[in-house]
Protein backbone atom coordinates (compact mmCIF):
# COMPACT_ATOMS: atom_id res chain seq x y z
CA UNK A 1 0.00 0.00 0.00
CA UNK A 2 1.31 3.45 -0.92
CA UNK A 3 2.02 5.93 1.83
CA UNK A 4 -0.15 9.02 2.16
CA UNK A 5 2.88 11.13 1.22
CA UNK A 6 3.33 9.16 -2.00
CA UNK A 7 -0.35 9.63 -2.86
CA UNK A 8 -0.13 13.33 -1.99
CA UNK A 9 2.77 13.66 -4.44
CA UNK A 10 0.66 11.95 -7.11
CA UNK A 11 -2.15 14.47 -6.60
CA UNK A 12 0.29 17.40 -6.60
CA UNK A 13 1.89 16.28 -9.87
CA UNK A 14 -1.35 15.30 -11.60
CA UNK A 15 -2.66 17.25 -14.55
CA UNK A 16 -6.17 18.61 -14.21
CA UNK A 17 -7.49 15.93 -16.59
CA UNK A 18 -6.03 13.19 -14.38
CA UNK A 19 -7.68 14.22 -11.11
CA UNK A 20 -10.93 12.33 -11.73
CA UNK A 21 -9.05 9.08 -12.30
CA UNK A 22 -6.93 9.62 -9.20
CA UNK A 23 -9.98 10.30 -7.06
CA UNK A 24 -11.64 7.13 -8.36
CA UNK A 25 -8.45 5.11 -7.81
CA UNK A 26 -8.21 5.99 -4.13
CA UNK A 27 -11.90 6.33 -3.31
CA UNK A 28 -11.94 3.05 -1.37
CA UNK A 29 -8.87 4.01 0.69
CA UNK A 30 -10.42 4.81 4.06
CA UNK A 31 -7.42 6.60 5.54
CA UNK A 32 -8.39 10.11 6.58
CA UNK A 33 -5.34 11.61 4.89
CA UNK A 34 -6.26 10.06 1.55
CA UNK A 35 -9.90 11.09 1.82
CA UNK A 36 -8.73 14.63 2.61
CA UNK A 37 -6.64 14.64 -0.57
CA UNK A 38 -9.67 13.50 -2.59
CA UNK A 39 -11.82 16.21 -1.00
CA UNK A 40 -9.21 18.85 -1.80
CA UNK A 41 -8.99 17.67 -5.41
CA UNK A 42 -12.79 17.79 -5.77
CA UNK A 43 -12.86 21.37 -4.45
CA UNK A 44 -10.09 22.31 -6.85
CA UNK A 45 -12.11 20.90 -9.75
CA UNK A 46 -15.23 22.77 -8.60
CA UNK A 47 -13.32 26.05 -8.48
CA UNK A 48 -11.94 25.46 -11.96
CA UNK A 49 -15.39 24.70 -13.32
CA UNK A 50 -16.75 27.88 -11.71
CA UNK A 51 -13.88 29.88 -13.21
CA UNK A 52 -14.51 28.40 -16.66
CA UNK A 53 -18.18 29.33 -16.37
CA UNK A 54 -17.28 32.88 -15.34
CA UNK A 55 -14.88 33.26 -18.26
CA UNK A 56 -17.42 31.79 -20.67
CA UNK A 57 -19.89 34.45 -19.52
CA UNK A 58 -17.23 37.10 -20.18
CA UNK A 59 -17.00 35.95 -23.80
CA UNK A 60 -20.55 37.10 -24.62
CA UNK A 61 -19.45 40.24 -26.48
CA UNK A 62 -16.66 38.38 -28.26
CA UNK A 63 -19.15 35.77 -29.48
CA UNK A 64 -21.59 38.52 -30.51
CA UNK A 65 -19.09 40.29 -32.75
CA UNK A 66 -16.64 37.59 -33.84
CA UNK A 67 -18.39 37.26 -37.21
CA UNK A 68 -17.02 40.70 -38.09
CA UNK A 69 -13.39 39.57 -37.77
CA UNK A 70 -10.83 40.64 -35.19
CA UNK A 71 -12.35 41.82 -31.89
CA UNK A 72 -10.14 44.23 -29.94
CA UNK A 73 -10.52 45.14 -26.27
CA UNK A 74 -9.34 48.56 -25.06
CA UNK A 75 -8.77 49.90 -21.57
CA UNK A 76 -6.54 52.35 -19.72
CA UNK A 77 -4.64 52.66 -16.47
CA UNK A 78 -3.66 55.85 -14.73
CA UNK A 79 -6.39 58.42 -15.28
CA UNK A 80 -6.52 59.31 -11.59
CA UNK A 81 -2.91 59.57 -10.36
CA UNK A 82 -1.10 62.82 -9.59
CA UNK A 83 2.01 61.68 -11.47
CA UNK A 84 3.08 59.57 -14.40
CA UNK A 85 1.48 58.81 -17.75
CA UNK A 86 -1.90 57.43 -18.63
CA UNK A 87 -1.39 54.12 -20.42
CA UNK A 88 -3.80 52.38 -22.79
CA UNK A 89 -3.83 48.76 -23.82
CA UNK A 90 -5.39 47.26 -26.95
CA UNK A 91 -5.62 43.45 -27.12
CA UNK A 92 -6.89 41.04 -29.74
CA UNK A 93 -7.29 37.56 -28.29
CA UNK A 94 -7.59 34.41 -30.42
CA UNK A 95 -11.15 33.16 -30.97
CA UNK A 96 -10.39 29.93 -29.14
CA UNK A 97 -8.86 31.74 -26.15
CA UNK A 98 -8.94 29.55 -23.04
CA UNK A 99 -7.23 31.91 -20.62
CA UNK A 100 -8.63 31.74 -17.11
CA UNK A 101 -8.64 34.39 -14.35
CA UNK A 102 -8.97 37.38 -16.70
CA UNK A 103 -10.73 40.20 -14.87
CA UNK A 104 -10.66 43.90 -14.16
CA UNK A 105 -6.99 44.42 -13.27
CA UNK A 106 -7.96 46.21 -10.04
CA UNK A 107 -9.62 42.98 -8.84
CA UNK A 108 -6.43 40.96 -9.29
CA UNK A 109 -3.34 40.69 -7.12
CA UNK A 110 -0.10 42.13 -8.48
CA UNK A 111 1.31 38.60 -8.76
CA UNK A 112 -1.70 37.41 -10.77
CA UNK A 113 -1.55 40.48 -13.05
CA UNK A 114 2.13 39.87 -13.78
CA UNK A 115 1.46 36.19 -14.56
CA UNK A 116 -1.45 37.03 -16.86
CA UNK A 117 0.53 39.80 -18.57
CA UNK A 118 3.13 37.27 -19.72
CA UNK A 119 0.50 34.80 -20.94
CA UNK A 120 -1.49 37.50 -22.78
CA UNK A 121 1.66 38.77 -24.50
CA UNK A 122 2.45 35.22 -25.59
CA UNK A 123 -1.01 34.09 -26.69
CA UNK A 124 -2.68 37.23 -28.05
CA UNK A 125 -3.06 37.75 -31.78
CA UNK A 126 -1.77 41.28 -31.22
CA UNK A 127 -1.14 43.75 -28.39
CA UNK A 128 -0.74 47.52 -28.66
CA UNK A 129 0.20 49.98 -25.92
CA UNK A 130 -0.23 53.76 -26.03
CA UNK A 131 0.94 56.51 -23.69
CA UNK A 132 0.21 60.13 -22.86
CA UNK A 133 2.71 61.77 -20.52
CA UNK A 134 2.13 64.35 -17.78
CA UNK A 135 2.88 67.34 -20.02
CA UNK A 136 0.37 66.16 -22.60
CA UNK A 137 -2.22 65.53 -19.88
CA UNK A 138 -1.73 69.10 -18.63
CA UNK A 139 -1.95 70.42 -22.19
CA UNK A 140 -5.15 68.76 -23.41
CA UNK A 141 -6.72 67.38 -20.16
CA UNK A 142 -6.81 63.80 -18.91
CA UNK A 143 -9.83 62.65 -20.93
CA UNK A 144 -8.42 63.80 -24.27
CA UNK A 145 -5.01 62.41 -23.33
CA UNK A 146 -6.63 59.08 -22.56
CA UNK A 147 -8.32 59.04 -25.96
CA UNK A 148 -4.97 59.87 -27.56
CA UNK A 149 -3.27 56.97 -25.75
CA UNK A 150 -6.07 54.64 -26.85
CA UNK A 151 -5.74 55.67 -30.49
CA UNK A 152 -1.99 55.08 -30.27
CA UNK A 153 -2.53 51.64 -28.74
CA UNK A 154 -4.82 50.64 -31.63
CA UNK A 155 -2.36 52.04 -34.17
CA UNK A 156 0.37 49.76 -32.78
CA UNK A 157 -1.60 46.55 -33.38
CA UNK A 158 -0.06 44.36 -36.06
CA UNK A 159 -3.49 43.49 -37.49
CA UNK A 160 -6.45 45.80 -38.02
CA UNK A 161 -9.45 45.01 -35.80
CA UNK A 162 -12.95 45.14 -37.23
CA UNK A 163 -14.62 46.06 -33.91
CA UNK A 164 -13.45 47.77 -30.71
CA UNK A 165 -14.84 46.85 -27.30
CA UNK A 166 -14.11 49.81 -25.03
CA UNK A 167 -14.36 50.13 -21.28
CA UNK A 168 -17.17 52.71 -20.98
CA UNK A 169 -15.93 55.27 -23.53
CA UNK A 170 -16.37 56.05 -27.21
CA UNK A 171 -13.04 57.17 -28.65
CA UNK A 172 -13.22 60.25 -30.93
CA UNK A 173 -11.46 60.25 -34.32
CA UNK A 174 -11.55 56.48 -34.51
CA UNK A 175 -12.76 55.02 -37.78
CA UNK A 176 -13.36 51.49 -36.55
CA UNK A 177 -16.80 50.59 -35.13
CA UNK A 178 -16.88 50.79 -31.33
CA UNK A 179 -18.96 49.27 -28.56
CA UNK A 180 -18.67 51.12 -25.23
CA UNK A 181 -19.38 48.75 -22.32
CA UNK A 182 -19.93 50.05 -18.80
CA UNK A 183 -17.60 48.13 -16.45
CA UNK A 184 -16.39 46.33 -19.53
CA UNK A 185 -13.21 45.12 -17.86
CA UNK A 186 -15.40 42.78 -15.79
CA UNK A 187 -17.71 41.81 -18.68
CA UNK A 188 -15.38 41.16 -21.62
CA UNK A 189 -12.25 39.03 -21.70
CA UNK A 190 -10.72 41.30 -24.36
CA UNK A 191 -11.20 44.44 -22.27
CA UNK A 192 -10.01 42.61 -19.16
CA UNK A 193 -6.84 41.59 -21.01
CA UNK A 194 -6.30 45.19 -22.16
CA UNK A 195 -6.82 46.35 -18.57
CA UNK A 196 -4.09 43.99 -17.36
CA UNK A 197 -1.66 45.04 -20.09
CA UNK A 198 -2.20 48.73 -19.34
CA UNK A 199 -1.97 48.32 -15.56
CA UNK A 200 1.16 46.16 -15.53
CA UNK A 201 2.90 48.38 -18.10
CA UNK A 202 2.17 51.50 -16.07
CA UNK A 203 3.12 49.94 -12.72
CA UNK A 204 6.45 48.84 -14.17
CA UNK A 205 7.09 52.37 -15.41
CA UNK A 206 6.33 53.85 -12.00
CA UNK A 207 8.75 51.43 -10.35
CA UNK A 208 11.42 52.60 -12.78
CA UNK A 209 10.68 56.24 -11.94
CA UNK A 210 11.03 55.33 -8.26
CA UNK A 211 14.63 54.28 -8.87
CA UNK A 212 15.61 57.83 -9.86
CA UNK A 213 13.13 59.76 -7.68
CA UNK A 214 12.84 57.54 -4.62
CA UNK A 215 11.80 60.38 -2.32
CA UNK A 216 8.26 60.32 -3.76
CA UNK A 217 7.56 56.63 -3.18
CA UNK A 218 6.28 55.93 -6.69
CA UNK A 219 6.95 52.19 -6.36
CA UNK A 220 4.40 51.87 -3.57
CA UNK A 221 1.56 54.21 -4.57
CA UNK A 222 2.20 54.32 -8.36
CA UNK A 223 1.56 58.07 -8.41
CA UNK A 224 -1.87 58.01 -6.81
CA UNK A 225 -2.84 60.49 -4.12
CA UNK A 226 -1.69 58.59 -1.03
CA UNK A 227 -1.07 60.69 2.06
CA UNK A 228 2.66 59.90 1.90
CA UNK A 229 2.74 61.04 -1.73
CA UNK A 230 1.03 64.36 -1.00
CA UNK A 231 3.40 64.90 1.92
CA UNK A 232 6.39 64.27 -0.39
CA UNK A 233 5.07 66.77 -2.96
CA UNK A 234 4.78 69.42 -0.24
CA UNK A 235 8.25 68.62 1.06
CA UNK A 236 10.18 68.24 -2.20
CA UNK A 237 7.99 70.09 -4.68
CA UNK A 238 6.79 68.60 -7.98
CA UNK A 239 8.93 66.17 -9.94
CA UNK A 240 9.28 66.15 -13.74
CA UNK A 241 6.55 63.50 -13.97
CA UNK A 242 3.93 65.22 -11.82
CA UNK A 243 0.79 66.53 -13.51
CA UNK A 244 0.71 70.25 -12.77
CA UNK A 245 -3.06 70.45 -13.21
CA UNK A 246 -3.53 67.65 -10.66
CA UNK A 247 -1.36 68.98 -7.83
CA UNK A 248 -2.31 72.65 -7.68
CA UNK A 249 -3.83 72.23 -4.24
CA UNK A 250 -0.69 70.67 -2.81
CA UNK A 251 1.92 73.29 -3.74
CA UNK A 252 2.27 76.97 -2.91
Amino acid sequence: MKSIQEIRTEFQNAAETELDDLCALYLEDERKGVQALIGKARKQQEKLEAERARIEKMKAYEYQYEHLGYVCGIDEAGRGPLAGPVVAGAVILPKDCRLLYLNDSKQLSEKRREELYDVIMEEAVSVGVGYAGPARIDEINILQATYEAMREAVSKLTVRPQILLNDAVTIPQMYIPQVPIIKGDAKSISIAAASIIAKVTRDRLMREYDKVMSEYGFASHKGYGAASHIEAIRKYGPSPIHRATFIRNFID
